[in-house]
């Protein structure tokens, strides 16, 4: 079950292999900078509570900076910069700073967790 509600915002879909996880972007200054990139390929790896990997330098707003992360969160992580999407250790998730939420994915969260390995996901716009 997602966590965190969206209303509104940009759906985009994200092809890993064969498989489509779906989600919604939020209205963030962030989101909207990766909005202006789609369509877009992201190489992931799976880790032990998300996908995630190196991005390009996005904008953030300071105040939207937190520790921790519901499952299924789309985050940008600025210490690195990282995508990534959460989807495990919610309940002790509050150790890990420098994340800004930009969105959640909507599909179903086993679909993204039964996933392994590394993946170069094609991030698009869903019509």
């Amino acid at each position: 079950l997602v966590t965190r509600i969206i209303t509104g915002g940009t759906k985009i879909k994200m092809t890993f292999g064969d498989t489509v996880i779906y989600g919604v972007l939020n209205d963030s200054e962030t989101a909207k900078a990766l909005i202006a990139k789609l369509p877009m390929e992201q190489h992931v790896s799976r880790y032990s509570h998300d996908f995630c990997g190196v991005t390009e330098d996005l904008p953030y707003n300071k105040e939207e900076e937190h520790y921790g992360w519901l499952n299924g969160d789309i985050d940008y992580a600025t210490d690195a910069p990282y995508f990534t999407i959460l989807f495990e250790d919610e309940d002790v998730s509050e150790q890990y700073g420098n994340q800004v939420n930009i969105g959640v994915i909507t599909s179903p969260i086993s679909d993204i967790s039964k996933l392994q390995g590394s993946y170069d996901v094609k991030i698009e716009l869903d019509k």
